[in-house]
């Protein structure tokens, strides 16, 4: 099957490197501008994947938009702007995976959301769960979901996608999986903070608050409340608020000790998305309303996480 992945960051070659690897015909584009296709290009590797010499590597949208599957994993602050090239453009008959876990800052959208906003006649659906591409390369399997609106989306992607590496399960609540993949990435960077406070116990409780904190925002926004218990939110913790390899983990880490991350985190713009969605449904977020008066406000870690931590006591559920 010929498929692209538009979009060669760590993810996204990954990604091309998953699918080519059980036997797709794969495009991986990239901007002309991207250092990291730039490198690609030149080495066939990113220090984490070595890409087939037989991969088709493009700048070209164009000639990358030719696939029958169209896998996209840019940043999610970025989707908008790529949306916008993509909604005079011919995708009749194609199918589009959405592989980013964020929200919109703004707006507080789902990516499904600007996606059918401008293209509502092509079917798209949503990868997440939890996986590290330093551990898929070593071939340590894992389990990850796909969710679309349609059952004959979900049924041929999975067929298509899975393998001994990945086992997919069917999603059945598409608010709840991108909210509850989303929203893990806050709670990443919160049990950073707690790591580089040395108050890496605390994670039990977060895990715990975490979980059902999102599970009644997912209730009020008519998803399932239930999905937050699934792999794309409580199921992704291992990999989001445990491994060394967690972006966001590391970038609250980094954070509180003052140090520079270098690169910004996905969960530091969703911060800003949860908020807004908490405003919209009525719905009480203290992890991300913590996360984000440390990280937006300057507010002080210690005196922020200790007091969260406290109010968690008197009113845990």
């Amino acid at each position: 099957m010929q498929i692209s992945v538009i979009g060669c960051g760590r993810w996204g070659s990954f990604l091309a490197w998953y699918l080519n690897g059980i036997g797709h015909q794969i495009t991986l584009y990239g901007r002309e501008s991207s250092r990291k296709f730039t490198e690609l290009r030149k080495t066939g590797t990113n220090g984490l994947v070595t890409l087939d010499e037989k991969m088709n590597l493009t700048s070209d949208l164009g000639a990358a938009l030719k696939s029958q599957i169209l896998v996209i994993s840019i940043g999610a602050q970025s989707f908008r702007s790529l949306m916008e090239q993509l909604s005079s453009r011919d995708l009749a008959g194609k199918t589009v995976v959405l592989c980013m876990k964020g929200l919109e800052a703004g707006t507080g959208k789902r990516l499904t959301q600007i996606f059918e906003d401008y293209r509502p006649d092509t079917p798209v659906a949503v990868w997440v769960g939890p996986g590290h591409v330093q551990d898929f390369t070593r071939g340590i399997p894992n389990c990850m979901v796909i969710d679309s609106r349609s059952m004959q989306v979900k049924k041929e992607l999975v067929n298509a996608f899975s393998s001994d590496l990945i086992r997919f399960y069917y999603g059945d609540d598409l608010i709840g999986n991108e909210i509850g993949a989303a929203s893990k990435n806050v709670i990443g960077i919160a049990a950073g903070m707690l790591d580089g406070l040395n108050k890496t116990a605390l994670k039990g409780a977060l895990m715990s608050r975490g979980t059902r904190e999102i599970a009644r925002l997912i209730r009020k926004m008519g998803g399932n409340e239930i999905t937050a218990y699934g792999l794309a939110h409580l199921g992704d913790y291992e990999a989001t608020v445990f491994s060394p390899y967690s972006h966001n983990r590391r970038f609250g880490e980094a954070f509180v000790r003052g140090e520079d991350y270098g690169e910004l985190a996905e969960g530091v713009a969703t911060t800003k998305a949860m908020l807004t969605l908490g405003r919209q449904y009525q719905a009480e977020l203290p992890i991300s309303d913590a996360v984000n008066r440390v990280i937006n406000q300057g507010e002080e870690p210690n005196r922020v996480l200790s007091d969260l931590f406290l109010r968690s006591i008197k009113m845990e559920f």
